[in-house]
């Protein structure tokens, strides 16, 4: 199994399938709009476009953590793109944790390698890198900084 078996939809309703992105490495992210780590979108937009075509950040917003992200689709998309200049996908909100996590966190926290595998989502902004191939590499916190990752996704890119 791989993120490529799943569909998702995306920030204005429309169904994705995330094989679309299988020619890139992917970053997914729980995002919030009015967290103290809601300037994280900065330095994720940062990382799209310094990796553009080798990298796709893909945003899920979630309103679990503190109700951090109580907006509408339409009040989030316009957020990150007049706050953020966000250009990266962005998705329907979801739940990441508990009975109504979205199938695609429940995959992702199972699958991820290392100490936190099957554990929950900490907070907004945890970080799966998923490799070219649909699997994930790495899992960071939510307070990892978007640009301490560029090396981990220079050495995905690398081999």
């Amino acid at each position: 199994m791989s993120i490529y078996q799943f569909t998702v939809r995306d920030i204005e309703g429309e169904v994705r399938n995330l094989s679309d992105y299988a020619s890139k490495l992917v970053l997914i992210v729980n995002t919030a709009s009015a967290c103290g780590l809601t300037p994280q979108y900065s330095g994720l937009e940062a990382l799209q476009q310094a990796f553009k075509d080798d990298l796709v950040v893909l945003g899920f917003p979630c309103n679990q953590f503190g109700g951090q992200e109580p907006g509408t689709e339409k009040e989030i998309a316009l957020f990150c793109e007049t706050s953020f200049a966000v250009t990266f996908p962005l998705f329907t909100k979801i739940e990441v944790n508990g009975e109504g996590a979205d199938p695609l966190y429940a995959y992702l926290k199972a699958a991820t390698p290392g100490q936190e595998q099957g554990a929950d989502i900490a907070w907004n902004f945890a970080k799966f890198l998923i490799g070219r191939d649909g699997n994930p590499i790495a899992r960071f916190s939510p307070r990892t900084a978007p640009e301490d990752i560029k090396a981990d996704i220079a050495k995905a890119l690398a081999g």
